[in-house]
């Protein structure tokens, strides 16, 4: 039994008592004299860790979306870049190009969050009602839209330059670089455990019941007097706000965004982590994304020892993850920690 697994309460319980102890141990770095000095050779993996709970954030909300209500939703970056987007436009002082109006940056994270519900809320409405094939169609093609406005209204989004000038709220407080690394961790492992005990407690609720039977079936689901469209749509719209948080906190870390950050390979990246985890396993899908974003960061160190030039390794790269997703729903579906009986496929 993990030290984790000793705490007291359910497991959602013990996910908010840590948050809380990373959100004060943040605090506690940020706000007071205390510093840290880190080897520069950890850099990396900070700041991988960093993205990691970033990403952490949408798998959560994707799970609550497919894992748990069954919709297959490719569009998901576009939530993520609608949150980034909203805080850099509201927050941002004087960028370079595009628009910054420079309003304080805990009233952008607000609005990023709820831009991102509402977004979630009208993509819903006009797609959720389509079969599960056209629904990812749709979606899919939502984000590519979105990418294009972004790269094209350079006098509101900045083209692909995007905007820069955003508040870093914990660099700014903390005394150096290092100390701003390790509680920018810190409270983004926080968020990610705060937002683990929410959607824990809302699946292990009877809301949560509901969402798994219109998964499973949702002619039975109606029949039983229960609105599968109206379930549907609060599924996806949290999901949607939690990827809205997501780009809201990495604009707020990174102090700029681009076109560049939110592509479909942040889409396909959190798919993949949700799919070998085991959708439907809150604890799964973040341990599918570790996984992967683990063989991202290790393939870095194999370049070094491979002689094959830089574009060539990339590709490799994605042909070797391709073949993990590939044996994963090939010999596993249900993924590794995911419930096969439960999501109805074969083990």
């Amino acid at each position: 039994m993990s030290v984790v697994d000793r705490l007291p309460g359910g497991e959602g319980e013990r996910a908010a008592l840590i948050g809380g102890a990373c959100v004060l141990m943040a605090a506690l770095f940020a706000l007071t004299p205390l510093v840290v000095a880190l080897p520069s050779a950890l850099y990396v993996f900070f700041e991988v860790a960093i993205l990691y709970a970033v990403y952490g954030l949408l798998v959560l909300g994707l799970n609550l979306q497919y894992g748990h209500t069954g919709l297959i939703n490719f569009g998901h970056v576009v939530f993520f870049a609608a949150g980034g987007y909203t805080v850099a436009m509201l927050s941002a002082q004087n960028p370079f190009a595009g628009i910054g109006l420079g309003y304080p940056w805990v009233a952008a994270l607000v609005a990023g969050v709820l831009v991102a519900a509402l977004l979630g809320a009208l993509v819903g409405a006009t797609s959720l009602r389509l079969r599960d094939d056209f629904l990812a169609i749709a979606t899919l093609a939502t984000a590519e839209i979105f990418h294009t406005l972004f790269v094209n209204f350079r006098g509101i989004f900045g083209g692909n330059v995007g905007l820069s000038g955003i508040p870093q709220p914990i660099a700014a407080l903390a005394t150096d670089g290092d100390t701003t690394l390790l509680a920018t961790l810190l409270f983004f492992g926080g968020c990610v455990a705060f937002t683990f005990a929410a959607v824990r407690r809302l699946t292990d609720a009877p809301y949560g019941r509901v969402l798994r039977a219109v998964r499973a079936d949702e002619l039975v689901a109606r029949s039983l007097g229960k609105s599968a469209f109206s379930y549907k749509m609060q599924a996806f719209v949290y999901g949607a706000a939690l990827a809205g948080l997501g780009g809201g906190l990495f604009a707020l870390y990174s102090g700029a965004v681009a076109p560049g950050f939110f592509t479909l390979q942040v889409t396909v990246t959190v798919w993949i982590g949700m799919l070998l985890g085991g959708a439907g396993s809150h604890r799964g899908v973040l341990a599918g994304l570790a996984i992967i974003m683990g063989l991202r960061l290790l393939s870095r160190f194999a370049l070094d020892v491979t002689p094959v030039s830089a574009s060539a390794f990339a590709s490799i790269r994605l042909i070797v993850i391709g073949m993990i997703l590939v044996a994963i729903v090939r010999y596993r579906p249900a993924g590794i920690w995911g419930n096969a009986e439960e999501l109805g496929v074969d083990s």
